[in-house]
């Protein structure tokens, strides 16, 4: 089973490709200026998203991990509203997205279970020092 460290690097280098798929998904959009503005803003979300975990797992302490995760979930979160949007926009169907929307899903929900994991060790751990 792989550690920690291990996961880490598999997530980063996972979060990387997803980054790829955005910038290529973003410069094949209709060339509207819809599909600009929101290519625009699925281009940065995804590819910050990626950015951001790698500075994540750089934190120097508990509270800066926590704090950058926090931008991970967010980033990931804004990167499935812009996914949604191109699809009910009709900009894009969600089968022209190539499995993009699944994998958003996918990595906020692993990014989201991380943050609640963490938040709810700090919890204990503030719990067990005060008790």
């Amino acid at each position: 089973m792989a550690g920690p460290l291990a996961k880490a690097e598999q997530l980063k280098a996972r979060t990387k490709r997803f980054a790829v798929r955005i910038v290529k998904l973003s410069a094949s959009l209709p060339k509207t200026d819809q599909a600009r503005v929101i290519g625009n803003q699925l281009l940065r979300s995804g590819t910050s998203m990626a950015a951001n975990y790698r500075a994540t797992c750089r934190a120097r302490s508990k509270a800066e991990f926590v704090a950058k995760l926090g931008v991970v979930v967010e980033e990931a979160d804004e990167t499935v509203y812009w996914l949604e949007l191109l699809q009910e926009t009709g900009i894009l169907a969600i089968t022209d997205m190539n499995g993009l929307y699944d994998e958003a899903k996918e990595l906020l929900a692993i990014f989201a279970a991380s943050q609640q994991t963490v938040r709810s060790n700090n919890v204990s751990m503030r719990k067990s020092s005060n008790g």
